[in-house]
């Protein structure tokens, strides 16, 4: 048994990103597509596998050579696009003595091919496709007998997969030009009943040929592994979107019978991209901190390219839902403390073994990082770009530069999540857990404490705020003079802090168009007044003056 896999498109549907990568090296379960099909056709029984390439065919040889597949492969290079049906005929002198597959390289299925192949020997066709009901694709009508009389039906169509068995004489058909459709010479044999369906009711099908559909494809099979279940069985997987917050990433439940799992969409994810940055840095972070026993959940798997990672699922209480269905306070105040000895563990635990070329920004939390992502943040989000002021960034500069010295001057520096708040910590089974660490650098643990406790979320009161602050500074066992040099650099973490959450507010709610966030903008200018009232104001007058007309 013999087979091509059509492999020489551009991929035009996928675009930018096939300008640097073949769509058929495209990764599921990080494994390129084009290896699934040929080990779909090795284990059907097919001992020879002919590939044609076009579009960037050095890098498909190369996965070829690499590869060591069990059957021959040969590569067919049109150094000019011949589209379907001419790549068919230049491969006829490999294909000239028996039915032989054609199979797009951007397709996984459970079809069983020998089924397809027993099939079309029987029906003496010229052409076998195999068909199945796909409501986007279906344009191809057949007739009471089972063979195709059209390829763009509106009404009764069913969907080609693809995957086709063809008879040598076929050639026979071809017209004498190098380039032209397949589907043009399916088309004119359709009216001598030479063109046959296999119609596969319960097939599990999908292809990669756009974005949503690539990412689906992927996500479908990092479940189905999890799940350890077989393709037949991916149709009773049910995928449920889940409410998103401030990032761009899409988050999913997948769930089968009794089990569930998380999975997060990076977006796909480009060699040198942020988001390859992004994805790495989640990965590589979390599981050192699942390691060390920090409670994060557990990452089972990924693909990097198509930017998904499956996760443990912890349920969806975040820490804000458990604090506003709290009747109480003491017990809210009981469960902030458990966090925060969490969050100690996390800072001193989490930054031994911990590597700086993790990290997907900057290797610390520094001067720059606050003057760059906080301050001028504030001032071209908030002020510049929400309350239309006219005023300078430059003009704060120095101010800025005291306020960033010292929120590092006596920090307790350790591994820092980043964004430690209410929502980046879920309560499954009653435990905190932190999830959103792939930002995690080293830097102050006075500024996730200020995350956690100035929270505009939750916005607990000032009383246990004091006391949290307190507890942390007893169960670090500072003695009163290291407790005041920690304290004044909580106050400064926290103006920092409030500096970059008003810039967010303002960049998510106008840019993003995710209008939610705006709601917290009032109650963050009041707390940003109180913030700098308490600091050294002679430092800082422009600042001070400015946060007061707010």
């Amino acid at each position: 048994m013999k087979a091509l896999i059509l492999s020489a498109g551009f991929g035009t549907r996928l675009l930018p990103y096939t300008q640097k990568i073949p769509k058929p090296l495209f990764t599921v379960m990080s494994k390129p597509i084009l290896e699934h099909v040929i080990n779909q056709l090795v284990d059907n029984g097919c001992d020879q596998i002919l590939i044609n390439t076009h579009h960037l065919h050095d890098q498909i040889d190369r996965f070829v050579t690499e590869l060591n597949a069990p059957v021959p492969i040969r590569i067919l290079h049109e150094p000019v696009l011949l589209d379907t049906g001419g790549a068919i005929a230049n491969a006829r002198p490999f294909l000239n003595d028996a039915p032989f597959f054609v199979i797009n390289s951007d397709i996984i299925s459970n079809l069983d091919l020998n089924r397809v192949y027993a099939f079309h020997t029987q029906s003496k066709s010229l052409a076998t496709l195999v068909l199945h009901d796909h409501k986007d694709f279906n344009k191809v009508s057949i007739d009471d007998q089972g063979y195709v009389r059209n390829f763009h039906s509106k009404t009764d169509g069913l969907a080609f997969t693809g995957i086709q068995v063809l008879s040598p004489r076929i050639f026979d058909y071809f017209p004498p030009q190098k380039s032209f459709s397949s589907i043009a010479v399916y088309q004119g044999l359709s009216h001598q009943r030479q063109v046959t369906a296999f119609v596969e009711k319960n097939l599990f099908w999908s292809d990669i040929g756009t974005p949503a559909s690539y990412s689906m494809t992927s996500l479908l099979q990092l479940a189905a592994s999890q799940f350890g279940i077989k393709q037949d069985d991916i149709k009773n997987i049910d995928i449920h979107p889940l409410a998103g917050d401030g990032s761009d990433r899409r988050w999913y439940r997948a769930t089968y019978h009794k089990q569930s799992n998380i999975i997060g969409d990076h977006g796909i994810c480009m060699p040198d991209s942020d988001r390859l940055r992004q994805l790495n840095a989640f990965l590589h972070i979390g599981n050192h901190l699942f390691s060390k026993d920090i409670p994060v959940p557990r990452i089972l798997g990924y693909d990097a390219l198509s930017g998904m990672v499956i996760l443990d699922d912890l349920g969806d209480i975040h820490l804000e839902t458990w604090v506003k269905q709290q009747p109480s306070a003491p017990a809210t105040l009981t469960m902030y403390k458990r966090v925060i000895d969490l969050a100690l563990e996390f800072s001193i635990k989490g930054l031994q073994g911990f590597k700086p070329e993790w990290t997907c920004q900057t290797e610390t939390y520094s001067r720059q990082v606050i003057i760059e992502k906080e301050c001028r943040y504030f001032m071209e989000a908030f002020i510049q770009g929400y309350l239309k002021l006219d005023i300078c960034f430059h003009e704060f500069l120095t101010e800025f530069y005291h306020v960033s010295d010292h929120a590092l001057k006596h920090g307790f520096m350790g591994l820092m999540h980043r964004d430690m708040q209410s929502r980046n910590i879920m309560i499954h089974n009653n435990h905190p857990f932190f999830i959103d660490f792939q930002s995690a650098r080293q830097g102050p643990l006075q500024y996730d404490l200020a995350s956690l406790l100035m929270d505009p979320y939750v916005k607990l009161n000032d009383q246990m705020q004091t006391d949290l602050l307190h507890y942390t500074m007893e169960k670090l066992r500072l003695t009163p003079g290291e407790s005041h040099h920690f304290s004044e650099g909580y106050h400064y973490c926290c103006l920092t802090r409030n500096l970059q959450f008003l810039g967010a507010f303002s960049f998510l709610s106008q840019v993003k168009m995710k209008p939610q966030f705006e709601a917290y903008i009032p109650d963050a200018v009041t707390s940003l007044k109180k913030i700098i009232t308490g600091l050294n104001t002679d430092k800082l007058p422009k600042l001070s003056t400015l946060v007061q007309t707010l």
